[in-house]
């Protein structure tokens, strides 16, 4: 999966990806009126909505992206058809060569744990396989320890997939529990350091480990600090854009060769319409013409 990823990103020149995170407010009104005329005010309506918007923003940036992630919880929300929805964009988003992190953030221990690790693992019925979820890697919450990464290591190395674990994330009150000092380190450089030997057998071609870290661009110190302890860790970056970082903060992110991360960013550019003078017929132009300027932004600060 690794290997995959970085090879897509070196041959689009982008290392961007695209956080599939609709909400009811962001879809376009046209999109919106034709769903409820058709299936009321229901979570069927909003389900068909997130997919029909999530296909038309694929449509437009799938050339220029190496991948996507959609953040499950917002299609959780709408129950099981908003499952339908995130099951289908993926299976849609796999049709056109694009890798997909599931935004899961699963943490837990034991048969829970295994039962998550379907995300990524499949299930066996008595003998008949089904990869239901199709994500060729997942976001997950090291706060149980090994015991909630365990079910999911087994999976990476078998059937090629791949973990982000939360490191240092973007958002303020994350110091509350990261930046506890033990002794003189942070617990995040504690967590850095588990992360990198759970990933120390699965390093691919490229050098870097089909588990990877989640660290923020919001802690541009931090994160410069991060990738010196973890070099053969592969970044998944949240916080560019909308929550203030730019490409500038992130070049102690990348490697000298100007791989070792791929940015997120959301709202940024799914929702780019709503703050430009367009018919929101043209939702998705407007997605691509954002991607077009992040992977402007970044190959400017960064060797790719």
């Amino acid at each position: 999966m690794i290997d995959r990823l970085i090879t897509n990103i070196q041959e689009k020149q982008n290392p961007t990806v695209v956080g599939l995170d609709p909400t009811l407010e962001m879809i376009p009104h046209f999109i919106k009126e034709h769903c409820f005329k058709k299936w009321g005010k229901t979570p069927k309506a909003v389900s068909r909505m997130f997919y029909m918007f999530n296909k038309e923003i694929i449509d437009q940036i799938h050339d220029l992206v190496p991948a996507i992630k959609p953040q499950i919880a917002m299609y959780e929300k709408y129950g099981p058809n908003g499952i339908k929805a995130y099951i289908k964009t993926i299976e849609y988003a796999k049709k056109h060569n694009l890798v997909v992190i599931g935004d899961i953030k699963r943490g837990d221990i034991a048969s829970t744990a295994a039962a998550y690790a379907a995300h990524i693992e499949g299930v066996d019925i008595d003998g008949a396989f089904f990869d239901i979820w199709k994500e060729d890697a997942v976001t997950l919450n090291p706060y149980m320890g090994f015991d909630g990464i365990e079910p999911f290591i087994k999976t990476c190395a078998d059937k090629d997939k791949g973990l982000f674990i939360l490191v240092k994330t973007s958002n303020k009150s994350g110091e509350e529990l990261q930046d506890l000092q033990v002794g003189e380190e942070p617990v995040y450089n504690f967590t850095a350091n588990l992360v990198k030997e759970w990933g120390k057998d699965l390093i691919g071609t490229h050098g870097y480990s089909k588990i990877g870290a989640v660290v923020g661009a919001t802690y541009k110190k931090q994160g410069d600090s991060l990738r010196q302890r973890m070099p053969n860790t592969f970044f998944l970056v949240p916080g560019y854009g909308a929550q203030g970082a730019t490409a500038a903060d992130l070049s102690g992110y990348f490697d000298h060769n100007g791989i070792g991360a791929i940015v997120n960013s959301s709202r940024g550019i799914i929702a780019a319409y709503k703050s430009q003078i367009i018919s929101d017929k043209h939702f998705a132009q407007a997605a691509r013409s954002a991607v077009i300027a992040m992977r402007d932004d970044l190959r400017g600060a960064i060797k790719i």
